[in-house]
């Protein structure tokens, strides 16, 4: 496989920010760059420096972290969002203006050659003082593709180092993006950022489309944080350059642990089913499944838990078949009859017909009352066993 040629900028301080209620202390802001920065991020956008001097005093925090990755402030195109950016001592810019017909009538107000001349001027300042520029096209993908690229063309000319195609309402599917993409690609002559929002659900799967197609910096949050549905997932999107896209320089390792920390600072908390952290991503009930991983996991798994540092758990329930059953009682030690196991499948079954959460409490109870002995003290299954959302019986 032929890896391919991209680069991660994540947005989690940024536009994870501008997520309804949400808002980072500048310590949360410094630990999550820091384990941004462990995980391999090339840049981090990690912040709005213009929107209050406490934001300003906040990026410059983390411009002087001395970290492996590049950080990026956001602008519009004004001097004084440049000015501030140069303030807050950020390697990079991203300098945006909404080129659509829709946004030039209703927020710019201005014809789109007046918005697009201001913005090469800012872009200009900005390269004059040192710093690289993403030259941005917010709501791009209602925007006449070959208007883009006359844009695009522009920025290079003024030495731009990228130019973003976002999406900004989440309006496009996989199949949109790809003919685009197909588009644009060969008629830009500086990189193509890919900025998805998942209003439609499609943000990973529209970034990894864009990536596969010639885009190179692929926007991120942690956890899909920001507007509205928000935008692509950093852990989905890692997980799927490393098996889809042949990039290995990430450590994925770190994953687990910067999604639950942002959950805390942010008070979202991820479904069970969320792809990757989600509490089942790697969990298995059915005997069917549990069976077949016994003898090779790649049977029921394509993503290995090893790669996330985690391992698969097997979940005791109505769908337990017994070689799984015999597989959790050896590993934790215990050792009971071919009859007696039989025993304890169906009082699980049973219980779990009813909801019932088989915690490794419920377990010791029901071999005690299959065996007669009490094992309540004795080995255990882990805390998290049972299902989430399921009463204890």
């Amino acid at each position: 496989m032929k890896p391919w040629h991209v680069e991660i900028c994540d947005v989690t301080l940024r536009d994870g920010e501008q997520t309804p209620g949400v808002s980072f202390t500048p310590e949360e802001k410094k630990d999550i760059a820091t384990r941004l920065d462990a995980v391999g991020v090339e840049i981090i956008e990690a912040g709005f420096p213009i929107v209050s001097v406490h934001e300003k005093e906040m990026v410059r925090d983390i411009s002087r972290l001395g970290l492996s990755a590049k950080i990026c402030g956001l602008s519009r195109a004004c001097r004084e969002d440049v000015d501030a950016a140069l303030d807050a001592e950020v390697d990079m810019i991203g300098l945006f203006i909404a080129p659509s017909d829709l946004h030039l009538k209703y927020k710019h107000k201005k014809p789109r050659e007046v918005v697009v001349a201001n913005a090469i001027e800012q872009l200009d300042y900005a390269v004059d003082h040192g710093l690289i520029v993403r030259f941005g096209a917010e709501d791009a993908s209602r925007t006449d593709p070959d208007i883009l690229v006359e844009i695009y063309k522009q920025a290079a000319e003024h030495k731009a180092s990228y130019v973003t195609y976002a999406d900004t309402t989440g309006c496009l599917t996989p199949l949109e993006v790809a003919t685009v993409m197909k588009d644009i690609v060969p008629r830009t002559p500086i990189p193509i950022a890919i900025h998805a929002h998942n209003d439609l659900g499609c943000a990973t799967a529209n970034t990894l489309i864009a990536a596969e197609l010639g885009a190179f910096q692929l926007h991120t949050t942690v956890n899909g944080l920001g507007e509205r549905a928000g935008n692509a997932r950093l852990e989905e999107v890692l997980v799927s350059l490393v098996l889809k896209g042949g990039i290995t320089r990430y450590d994925l390792t770190e994953i687990p642990a910067l999604s639950e920390q942002v959950q805390k600072y942010t008070g979202i908390y991820m479904p069970i089913t969320k792809p990757v952290v989600g509490a089942n991503a790697f969990a298995h009930e059915s005997g069917i499944h549990i069976a077949a991983i016994l003898e090779n996991p790649e049977t029921y798994e394509f993503i290995p838990p090893e790669l996330l540092g985690l391992e698969r758990r097997f979940i005791l329930g109505k769908h337990t078949g017994k070689r799984a059953l015999v597989h959790i009682l050896t590993t934790f030690g215990y050792h009971i009859t071919d009859d007696q196991v039989t025993q304890v499948l169906e009082l699980i079954k049973d219980r779990s017909e009813d909801k019932c959460s088989i915690n490794q409490q419920v377990l010791r109870e029901i071999i005690s009352q299959v065996t007669g002995e009490d094992v309540i003290n004795g080995n255990t299954l882990g805390e998290d066993s049972g299902c989430p959302g399921r009463h204890v019986c």
